[in-house]
């Protein structure tokens, strides 16, 4: 096998053109074997193999930078830069991460997550070299997806204004072209990007500036171009903005992208070359199925089939109560950020298109739109993972919050997601929505409680935050009914109280039961609130319990637990109560399964029952 000798882009560089296509198709068996098994972004990364070879295969890498937007596209690249031996570890706790990562290798400039940063990153690295008289390259690998992104116009205005000198490949998985206008295409890209027609061309332009009436003439021809090349590609947009355009052309094709990346990259200026792939490219199941092969759990290679039990999870659960609240109200809309598979909202989608709204990958976007959507008497219904909430934190203050307008926030993914790590965890959005005025936030013990909630949530017009986390739905068996800021007594105890919120209610239960093997009678509240907060329960722990604990499965940081203190310290009740907390730490959490995670942040019943005992332990000691 041509991979068992590649252990860096060095050794790309001694291979033939037609050897490099074979290293490419044995690339893609070795990420279709290890991603049925652990499970990752599939179809993008298989989509994007030739253009990874190519460009570690054409650049100077790592003294050249290469940024990935996302990261999706990015397994290929982690196999050619010295990781090929440990890709089996890929999304592992302490393994190979699912997306660039700079603490794992020189080859990755960024930890990349999420979507349109890449050119920005970029041009800054860009300038700062030109400042450091560094003459390396710069590029940018972006998929058509992150060009929705308000952050990336942002950055293509930018880049053409300064003529930051830089090349962004934008990967084009959803765009066909006909075979004689990809030819054409390609025989133009191929012209006009070669050596010595840009020679001649500035050249000859130098020259024909010295005259008056020749400067009429270099203009015309620079119309004439633009306007061919405006006929038979997508190019003008960029090029108005003050870029070079180069393609579109097969991105597939490895003749086609070394001999073009070749000639671009030693261009001087911001330049685009647009490629076209097809996602899942090289595995049958993943061609024909994109969307299902995006993000994928464990499967069979032989036959494509999820090895996963099919469970409902919590966001089939939102999609349906919201489709059949939807059946009643017409006010109700949805709103999600290219995301409508993943949350759930294809059901809503395919039961009510016209008030079903995919804006892209434009998280800010989103929330401005869902406010308008309010002013006019709507019900507009966000739902956005919570690591990708993150995106819209002013337009949520400025926009919703501000306005008083009632915008409901369904954060799915709340809490550790699992293997996509750090970029993905949802543990900040306590933190960040409860500072807010005006702001609901909420989070369910279990599906009832979760469609009680979003059914509530609706008829408060005021901004809600739902909070849930990933994975399989369950029921708690025990439902009461929604009040604003109250909780929820599960079990009755004495000596310590679990106060729990959301997915840690049923962790707080089977705590409770390990405790009272030891003879501890533990109660548990559910707390569904984290603002506003049940105030006449908290001020009732304070004689009711000798020990109170808070649960939450967010960070320390600005989390529940902060905010049940804050309100024992404005009560002046503080010295009174002997409150712990158990939270996520005030560190990135790395990747790895949620069982393992919270198990290792003492986050399980076990570790939860020992901590309890060892205070208990500890105040008669006292």
């Amino acid at each position: 096998m041509i991979l068992e000798k590649i252990d860096s882009p060095k050794d790309l560089k001694k291979l033939s053109i037609e050897e490099l296509k074979v290293l490419c198709q044995e690339i893609r068996e070795l990420i279709v074997k290890v991603v049925s098994k652990t499970g990752g972004h599939l179809a993008s990364s298989l989509g994007a193999v030739e253009v990874c070879t190519a460009l570690h295969y054409c650049l100077d890498t790592p003294r050249d930078s290469l940024i990935f937007d996302v990261g999706h596209q990015s397994y290929a690249h982690k196999i050619l830069t010295g990781r090929r031996d440990k890709f089996s570890t890929l999304r592992q706790y302490k393994g190979i991460s699912g997306f660039p990562n700079c603490n794992e290798s020189e080859f990755d400039v960024y930890i990349s997550g999420h979507a349109s940063t890449a050119i920005s990153w970029a041009q800054g690295i860009a300038e700062a070299k030109k400042i450091k008289k560094n003459n390396s390259k710069t590029i940018a690998l972006v998929g058509d997806g992150s060009l929705t992104g308000g952050m990336c116009f942002e950055a293509l205005n930018s880049c053409g204004h300064s003529q930051t000198d830089m090349l962004i490949i934008v990967n084009h998985n959803e765009m066909s072209i006909s075979p004689s206008v990809g030819a054409l295409s390609n025989y133009l890209t191929k012209i006009i990007s070669a050596p010595i027609y840009n020679r001649l061309k500035t050249e000859l332009e130098n020259f024909l500036e010295h005259f008056s009436i020749a400067k009429m003439l270099v203009q015309r021809a620079r119309k004439f171009e633009e306007t061919i090349k405006g006929l038979i590609v997508p190019g003008i947009f960029f090029e108005e903005l003050g870029f070079r355009y180069f393609g579109p052309i097969d991105g597939h094709s490895l003749d086609a992208l070394v001999s073009t990346i070749k000639n671009v990259v030693s261009l001087e200026g911001p330049k685009v070359l647009h490629i076209l792939s097809r996602k899942g490219k090289g595995y049958s199941y993943s061609e024909k199925n994109p969307e299902d092969y995006h993000g994928i759990s464990l499967f069979d290679v032989d036959t494509g089939e999820s090895l996963n039990k099919s469970e409902e999870s919590y966001s089939e659960v939102f999609a349906k109560k919201l489709t059949s609240l939807a059946k009643t109200d017409k006010k109700i809309v949805a709103i999600t950020a290219a995301m409508p598979k993943g949350t759930g909202l294809c059901i809503f989608q395919k039961k009510y298109p016209k008030r079903f709204f995919d804006v892209g990958i434009a998280e800010a976007h989103a929330v401005g739109f869902a406010s308008g959507l309010a002013k006019e008497g709507l019900k507009p219904v966000v739902a956005i993972y919570s690591t990708f909430l993150q995106r819209s934190f002013d337009q949520i203050i400025h926009d919703v919050a501000l306005q008083n307008l009632g915008v409901v926030f369904v954060l799915d993914r709340a809490g550790i997601v699992g293997e996509d790590g750090p970029t993905h965890h949802g543990v900040f959005d306590v933190g960040y929505l409860r500072l807010i005025p005006n702001m609901v936030c909420m989070a369910p013990k279990d599906k009832e409680e979760f469609e009680d909630m979003l059914e509530f949530a609706l008829g408060l017009n005021a901004p809600v935050s739902i909070r849930f986390p990933r994975g399989s739905a369950y029921s708690l068996a025990m439902r009461s009914p929604m009040q604003l800021a109250k909780s929820e007594t599960i079990k009755q105890g004495k000596e310590v109280c679990l106060l729990a919120l959301g997915s840690m209610v049923k962790v707080a239960v089977e705590c409770s039961k390990f405790l009272n093997e030891q003879g501890i009678n533990a109660g548990v509240v559910n707390a569904r609130f984290i603002k506003p907060l049940d105030k006449e329960m908290l001020e009732s722990l304070v004689s009711d319990y000798n020990l109170v604990v808070t649960i939450e499965e967010s960070s320390r940081n600005c989390g529940f637990a902060s905010a049940v203190m804050e309100f024992y310290e404005q009560a002046s009740l503080l010295d009174k109560v002997n409150l712990v907390s158990q939270a996520l730490p005030d560190n990135f959490i790395p990747a790895g399964s949620r069982e393992v995670l919270l198990d290792i942040y003492k986050l399980d019943a076990r570790s939860l029952a020992d901590k309890v005992i060892k205070h208990l332990s500890a105040s008669l000691v006292d």
